[in-house]
């Protein structure tokens, strides 16, 4: 039997570009107001995932960099 990876261990199902720019249009559409309160918090969660996303693939991008550069002093 296989377990499901918790949120923050699966891989992201929107490349960075893609992530970054929703994450975006939800902060213009909070920032716009006139949204109901539970609207409002729908957003807010769904942003809290882009920007899980987003620093999830920044991380990746960080680790490979990492691993293609020498390290100081070899």
């Amino acid at each position: 039997m296989s377990e499901t990876p918790a949120p923050d261990q699966a891989e992201p199902t929107q490349t960075y570009e893609q992530a970054r720019e929703e994450l975006a249009d939800v902060v213009r559409r909070l920032e716009a107001g006139g949204l109901t309160l539970e609207e409002s918090l729908a957003l807010w969660e769904r942003g809290e995932q882009l920007a899980e996303m987003c620093q999830h693939w920044l991380d990746r991008a960080r680790e490979r960099l990492a691993a293609a550069t020498p390290a100081d002093g070899d």
